[in-house]
């Protein structure tokens, strides 16, 4: 039998294709994208060999011209991105063939000053301040998405603050709750989301700066008498944190993975609580609930196969991330347990899972806002849908009104009765009573009871609560 299935590529042939997104369209076209693709990680180490030579200099243990031209030729499009990525699996980094390859686009400007490039520097605190600063950057774009959310889901709890609609427990109609405190309780979420992400990045996210085993001693060798009788690591560190905008650690953190611990719980945290939002709005835009619609762009939604059709994709692609993330972040957690000074495959495997949880989050977090802001709720589609049951659906509150005249057990009982009744007529709930002629309650006065709009407890004043909130300077929020 012939094998007539395409040759497979070798690898030594070049490859042009770029990670596109085809296979991850939540963050396909988003900003985050561009800010931690392969030539923004490249950028990122080139901006950390720049400021590790600024901050050198500040110390004087590197002339400040050299400084300088390194700073001016770290630019990512004077390298070749694809040898430097082939060239990394003879080193298992891509830091290793990197400062060569650096190194001689700055001896092509000035060879003395090429010789400061890298100096007493390690890999790891290279492509680990690298990492810190590409999550920086990623941070913004998802900080500024999830601002954006929360704002919209504001004012959807604002506008809907009264807006009734059946509050739903394991998927059945439970009792009457507001869209107004659902789309508060979103915003909560996504509150809480971005304030977790802004402490990590005020000062989670450090420089890495130890040296090949966390000693400094490349360093200190190098920096000679101007080491001597100081606390040059201190100060080397400090400034080296002021040169990239990154916090300062107090230890180097080659072996100790906090830094990154504690980005990928906060990312994980992000979109379940964008996909919490996700998957409600989901459930409330199905064909026969139908209280909700996510914002019609034409084109959009579409099926392959059926006409009639404009699927939820908005929420579809948050929820993908969502479920995607908390694995991903797991896997990065259990990568603290690194053995030595540096890990020989914990610390490798940490850089696509990391790369992977940023954009799926950036993409999540840019979607969740456009849902948000053209999000089309339907009021009269959740009253129609309240009075499904025929007011079945506040049996809890005639229970709490008939226990103290029949006893709490007599009261139970005969609403079961009644909604027994109710279903099988079909006829209201306050019917079903007024026709068993148990209850001292006249017609009037159980329709009044059965009527869900009466019937949302303290969710008005929780809507309330949670705008004040929301209106709160960022440090006064807890």
């Amino acid at each position: 039998m012939s094998d007539t299935s395409p040759a497979l590529p070798s690898l030594d042939e070049p490859r042009t294709e770029e990670d596109a997104g085809l296979l991850s369209p939540v963050r396909a076209g988003t900003p985050v994208e561009a800010v931690v693709a392969d030539r923004a990680w490249l950028q990122a180490m080139l901006d950390a060999e720049a400021a590790l030579a600024r901050a050198q200099a500040r110390l004087g243990t590197v002339p400040e011209r050299a400084a300088r031209i390194i700073t001016d030729a770290a630019r990512a499009e004077r390298l070749d991105l694809r040898a430097l990525s082939v060239a990394a699996r003879e080193a298992a980094n891509p830091v290793v063939g990197l400062v060569p390859a650096f190194t001689r686009v700055v001896a092509a400007v000035d060879e003395e000053a090429a010789e400061y490039v890298h100096r007493g520097s390690t890999s790891q605190d290279i492509l680990d301040t690298a990492a810190m600063l590409v999550a920086d950057r990623a941070l913004r774009l998802i900080l500024d998405s999830l601002g954006a959310t929360a704002q919209a889901l504001a004012r959807l709890a604002g506008e809907h603050r009264d807006t009734v609609l059946p509050g739903r427990t394991l998927v059945l109609h439970a009792v009457p709750t507001t869209f107004g405190l659902k789309a508060a309780g979103w915003h909560r979420l996504v509150v809480d989301a971005r304030d977790r992400l802004a402490r990590v990045r005020e000062s989670g996210l450090p420089v890495s700066l130890g040296g090949a085993a966390g000693t400094l001693a490349g360093y200190l060798e190098y920096a000679g008498p101007h080491a001597a009788g100081t606390d040059y690591a201190r100060r080397l560190t400090e400034a080296f944190a002021e040169e990239t905008g990154l916090a300062c650690p107090v230890l180097p953190w080659h072996a100790l993975r906090t830094p990154v611990a504690d980005l990928a719980a906060a990312l994980a945290f992000t979109t379940g609580a964008l996909g919490k939002l996700a998957v409600d709005v989901q459930t409330l835009t199905r064909t026969e609930i139908g209280e909700l619609t996510e914002p019609a762009v034409a084109g959009r939604g579409s099926s392959s196969a059926m006409p009639h059709k404009r699927n939820p994709v908005l929420a579809t692609l948050i929820r993908s991330a969502a479920l995607q993330v908390p694995a991903l972040a797991g896997g990065l957690t259990q990568l603290m347990l690194g053995e030595d000074e540096r890990s020989a495959g914990a610390w490798h495997a940490e850089w696509q899972p990391l790369r992977e949880c940023l954009r799926l989050t950036g993409g999540a977090a840019w979607t969740a806002r456009e849902l948000a802001e053209g999000l089309q709720v339907h009021p009269r589609r959740m009253r129609e849908n309240l009075e499904l049951t025929g007011g079945q659906v506040v049996s809890e509150r005639v229970t709490a009104v008939l226990a103290p005249r029949l006893g709490k057990a007599a009261a139970r009982r005969l609403l079961t009765e009644a909604a027994d009744r109710a279903r099988r007529t079909g006829e209201p709930l306050a019917k079903a009573l007024d026709e068993l002629a148990a209850t001292g309650l006249t017609a009037g006065e159980l329709a009044g009871l059965c009527d869900p709009a009466r019937y949302t407890g303290a969710a008005a004043a929780l809507v309330d609560a949670a705008l004040r909130d929301a209106n709160q300077p960022p440090d006064k929020v807890i």
